[in-house]
């Protein structure tokens, strides 16, 4: 057995190597994930939009979880967690403003430590430069698309050739062929797709805009009914989706119509994606596109009509950005096969957080509600996870650094907050012991205006605190999943709610976090 012991005066835990695991025989890890992918999104999921296959054999070999939940549903904050294991007010990174603390012990150190190589590409988002990978590449903040910038661990800025998705999973590969093969590894393989502006390869935007989606049956809710986070949110579909940045509609198809005319800073941008994208696919590109700007020259729509369009619109260049993102899975998958690696890596497929695809009349993010809070996860190992299954234990994104880490045989320190899924992945217990999942989120009146909250989800409901407005919001996920009927003052569940609110507290205790404004009352 391998030992390596660190000194309480290193701040780092003692790691402890599982009794025979020879590092060639410990698992190579790799997680990829992906900004913004809803799992209905992923036809391992639902069958509705999309046909996944190659993120689909993941379930088909490996484990699909069914109930798997953010902590704070945004990007960088997602980032920080599954580094740290750590909710959002332990780790730091509260909102997408903050800059990362790279001092921290997390994951990539320990797995170092441990003995494993360490790489990261894609997607960062933190502020400061990666730490504890011993190869690195990463995005420029959210990244483009078209013609992609990459920065190398040098520190020096490239432009890449090609679509942002394909040249991630390349620059992944390379690295792959040129690793360290004595040595056991952890790759992080994060796209920037399909996060807004919404913006696919050229062969499946041909595929995806003719399609026509099935319409949520919440996409033209009224907001009059709900509290007044519903009333103050700009994540409207009709009224905060723009028609030519998001949605790709020429301006000149707009100037005459006063209440789409697009601003300066919209018409510059329209030209700045477009402008990425190379020669000839750029003109058969935008030649699609002027079908949406002749309807609308033409018809005008208003109200419901017009949400009805940019619905479907937003749809078409989401799910086809998927597309790319399921495609480029499959070429690590097959790289994998290829290299005789498969039986022997975990592969991990995550997105960081759910998405809102019309529900509500909504896109993004950053709600307590299931959409938003859910996320995807997937996990093949092969002989060691079961085909096929489908777990349905409560997870979340605290539970990844200490699941790899188990994985691997290293012991998980006792700062992270979140469990090891390991005993439920290798079928040694059927649920985490966790009854209930905590959340918070910080963000208030930045983008989009979604009010900060917190709260708990249990197996049936779920309580939300805006404690900014000092309102409540109950739910009763069996009866109404999708979270419209707000049972806060219900008399028949006032038993519930003083139960949930004495669980919010003590998750609240457990988990240090005493930075919201007031006390739960």
């Amino acid at each position: 057995m391998i030992h390596i012991h660190l000194t309480m005066r290193l701040l780092l835990p003692l790691l402890v190597l599982s009794t025979g695991l020879a590092a060639q025989q410990r698992p190579n890890i790799i997680y990829i994930m992906s900004d913004d992918h809803d799992a209905d999104a992923i036809s391992a999921y639902n069958k509705t939009f999309i046909t996944t296959p190659h993120i689909d054999r993941l379930a088909k070999e490996g484990m699909l979880f069914k109930r798997n939940f953010v902590a704070n549903s945004i990007c960088g904050p997602v980032r920080a967690t599954l580094i740290t294991g750590q909710h959002s007010h332990k780790n730091g990174m509260k909102n997408n403003r903050t800059r990362f603390d790279s001092s921290k012990i997390t994951l990539p150190k320990l797995m170092q430590q441990g003995g494993y190589q360490t790489a990261i590409v894609g997607k960062w988002h933190l502020h400061s430069y990666p730490t504890g990978f011993d190869y690195w590449k990463i995005l420029p903040g959210q990244g483009l698309y078209f013609e992609p910038r990459l920065i190398s661990m040098q520190g020096d800025t490239s432009t890449y050739h090609g679509y942002g998705t394909d040249v991630i999973t390349d620059e992944a590969i390379n690295w792959l062929n040129n690793r360290d093969m004595s040595k056991p590894f952890l790759l992080h393989l994060h796209h920037k797709a399909p996060h807004r502006y919404f913006f696919a390869p050229l062969k499946y935007i041909q595929e995806y805009h003719t399609k026509t989606f099935p319409e949520p049956p919440t996409l033209y809710a009224e907001m009059d009914g709900h509290g007044t986070a519903w009333k103050l949110q700009t994540m409207s579909i009709l009224l905060d989706m723009k028609l030519s940045s998001d949605l790709k509609v020429d301006p000149k198809y707009l100037m005459d119509i006063p209440a789409l005319k697009p601003d300066s800073s919209e018409i510059a941008y329209y030209h700045a994606i477009f402008n990425r994208i190379p020669e000839p696919d750029r003109s058969t590109i935008k030649k699609i596109y002027e079908e949406r700007g002749k309807l609308i020259q033409q018809l005008k729509p208003t109200g419901k009509e017009l949400l009805k369009y940019k619905y479907q619109w937003y749809m078409q260049d989401y799910l086809a950005c998927v597309a790319s993102v399921d495609e480029n899975v499959g070429r690590v998958l097959d790289y994998l096969d290829k290299n005789n690696l498969t039986k022997n890596t975990l592969v991990i497929y995550t997105g960081d957080q759910g998405m809102y695809l019309g529900e509500n009349g909504w896109f993004d993010k950053r709600w307590m509600y299931d959409v938003s809070m859910q996320a995807p996860l997937l996990m093949r190992w092969p002989g060691k996870i079961k085909a096929g299954i489908v777990n349905t234990t409560m997870s979340q994104t605290i539970d990844y650094a200490p699941t790899i880490l188990d994985a691997a045989g290293i012991k998980i320190p006792s700062f992270m907050q979140g469990i090891s899924l390991l005993a439920p992945l290798l079928h040694k217990i059927k649920t985490a012991p966790r009854n209930y999942l905590y959340y918070h989120y910080y963000e208030d009146k930045a983008d989009h205006t979604v009010l900060k909250h917190l709260g708990i989800r249990g197996d049936r409901y779920k309580l939300i605190y805006f404690y900014t407005v000092n309102e409540w919001e109950l739910y009763d996920l069996k009866t109404d999943p999708q979270e419209q009927n707000n049972l806060i003052n219900s008399p028949k569940h006032k038993a519930t709610i003083t139960l949930l609110k004495a669980e919010l507290m003590k998750l609240r205790d457990l988990y240090d976090d005493h930075e919201q404004a007031g006390e739960l009352h």
